[in-house]
C-alpha cells in the first residue's frame, strides 16, 4: 500500500511538470494562427500564474475540507480539461477562459502533494519527487516539439498531454481510499487539528516572513536564470545563439541530476545542511558566470547554479512541519507556494527591464544579490528556531 500510493504520487509530480513548458514551446506556432503579436503570450502566462497563486493561498481550506486525495484528483482533472480546451481554441480571448482552470488546478495540487509528502515520507522522496517534476517539465515541450515537427500542429501537443492528465485523473480517483489508510508508522490521519490559518495569522508565526522571502528569492533565481541566461551569454559574453540555447540546458540538467543525487544523501544530511550547501554552490556558480574566463567556465557555472538550486526547494518544503509544526504546515505550505509563484512570475520581467535599461552586465550581479538575500533569510530563520529551542541547534529532519 505504501509503495503503491508513493508510485501514484510520483506519477502526479511528473504530471505536475508536463504542462509547465507547453505554452512557451507552442507559442511560436500559436500566435500566427490567432493573429496576435508574439508578446501576447505574456498576458496568458500571467493569468495562469495569478490563478496558481490564488489556488495556493486557498489550498489549506480546500484540503482541510475535502482531503489531499480529492483535491489532487480534482486539480489534475481541471488541468486536463484546460489542456483539452487549449487544443480546441481558435481565438486568442478563449485562452484566458481555459487559463483559469489551468492555474487554479496547478496551485492546489502543488501545495497538497508537497505537504502530504513532507508530513508522511522521508526527505529523500521529496528530492526524487521534484526530480520527477523536472522529467515532466522536460517531457512536455518534447511532446509538443514532436507534434510540431511531424506536422500534427500545436493542438495535437496540448491534446496529447491533456489525455495523459485525464488518465492520471482516473487513477487518482480510483486511489482515493488509499489516501486515508495508514501509510507510515508515524501516520496520524489525513488532518491534524483541522484548523485553517489566515495569512495575517501565518505572518505572525516566528520565522514565517523569513521563509517566505527565502522561497521568493529561490524561485526568482531559478526563473531569472532560465529566462535570461541565454540572453546574457549572447548579449554580454558573445556566445552564439545556437550555443547559448544548448548551454542553458546545463542549468536544468544540474537541477534534475542534483535532485536525483540529493535523494541518496538526504537521509545522512539534515534539510538545513542541504539548503546551506545549495546556497553556497549557487554563489560559486554565479561567481564563475561573472569571471571573464573561457566559455567552459561559463558552462560550468550554469551547471553549478543548477546543482545548487537542486536541494533548496524540496528541503525547505520538507522542513516545514519541523519549522512550524504539523498542525500549521498545510496552512503555511500554501502561502509558501504562493510566494514562490510570485517570485517566478514577477522577478524575471523586472530583471529584464533593469538589464534592458542599464545593460546585461548587471544580470549576474542582480542574481547574486537575490541569492545573498536568500542565504540571509534562511540563516535568520534558523536563528529564530534556535531561540525557540532554548538556544540549541535546530534539528531538522534526519531520516
Amino acid at each position: 500500500m505504501v509503495l503503491l500510493l508513493l508510485a501514484i504520487i510520483y506519477l502526479s509530480f511528473i504530471s505536475l511538470g508536463l504542462p509547465d513548458g507547453l505554452l512557451g514551446a507552442a507559442w511560436p506556432s500559436m500566435y500566427p494562427d490567432m493573429g496576435v503579436p508574439v508578446g501576447a503570450a505574456g498576458a496568458v502566462s500571467m493569468t495562469i500564474a495569478g490563478c496558481t497563486i490564488i489556488s495556493s493561498l486557498l489550498s489549506d481550506r480546500m484540503i482541510c475540507r475535502f482531503g489531499t486525495g480529492k483535491v489532487t484528483a480534482v486539480s489534475v482533472a481541471m488541468t486536463a480539461a484546460a489542456l483539452i480546451g487549449f487544443s480546441v481554441t481558435k481565438e486568442y480571448w478563449m485562452l484566458f477562459l481555459w487559463a483559469l482552470p489551468y492555474g487554479l488546478g496547478a496551485g492546489s495540487v502543488d501545495a497538497a502533494l508537497n505537504n502530504f509528502v513532507a508530513l508522511h515520507y522521508e526527505a529523500r522522496h521529496m528530492s526524487w519527487l521534484h526530480c520527477m517534476w523536472g522529467l515532466g517539465a522536460t517531457a512536455g515541450p518534447y511532446v509538443m516539439g514532436f507534434c510540431l515537427t511531424h506536422g500534427m500542429g500545436w493542438s495535437a501537443g496540448y491534446r496529447a498531454i491533456g489525455v495523459a492528465q485525464f488518465v492520471l485523473t482516473a487513477v487518482l480517483f480510483l486511489s482515493l481510499p488509499m489516501w486515508k489508510k495508514k501509510i507510515t508508522a508515524q501516520w496520524d490521519g489525513e488532518k491534524t487539528d483541522g484548523r485553517t490559518r489566515s495569512i495575517p495569522e501565518i505572518l505572525t508565526m516566528p520565522g514565517a516572513k523569513q521563509v517566505l522571502i527565502a522561497f521568493f528569492c529561490y524561485s526568482s533565481v531559478e526563473a531569472a536564470v532560465g529566462l535570461w541566461g541565454s540572453s546574457y551569454m549572447v548579449g554580454y559574453r558573445g556566445v552564439s545563439p545556437e550555443k547559448a540555447a544548448a548551454w542553458i540546458s546545463l542549468f536544468y540538467l544540474g537541477i534534475t541530476l542534483g535532485r536525483g543525487g540529493c535523494g541518496f544523501i538526504a537521509g545522512r544530511l539534515t534539510d538545513k545542511t542541504l539548503i546551506r550547501l545549495g546556497e553556497v554552490v549557487i554563489l560559486v556558480g554565479l561567481g564563475m558566470m561573472m569571471v571573464p574566463a573561457a566559455e567552459i567556465v561559463l558552462c560550468a557555472g550554469l551547471l553549478m547554479i543548477g546543482i545548487g538550486c537542486a536541494p533548496i526547494y524540496p528541503s525547505i518544503i520538507h522542513s516545514t512541519p519541523d519549522n512550524f509544526g504539523r498542525d500549521a504546515s498545510q496552512s503555511i505550505m500554501g502561502v509558501q507556494m504562493a510566494s514562490a509563484y510570485v517570485g517566478s512570475t514577477f522577478t524575471p520581467p523586472v530583471v529584464g527591464a533593469v538589464v534592458g535599461k542599464f545593460g546585461m552586465s548587471l544580470y549576474p550581479i542582480i542574481l547574486l544579490g537575490i541569492a545573498v538575500a536568500m542565504l540571509l533569510m534562511t540563516e535568520w530563520l534558523w536563528r529564530i528556531k534556535r531561540r525557540e529551542n532554548g538556544g540549541s541547534a535546530v534539528c531538522l529532519p534526519m531520516d
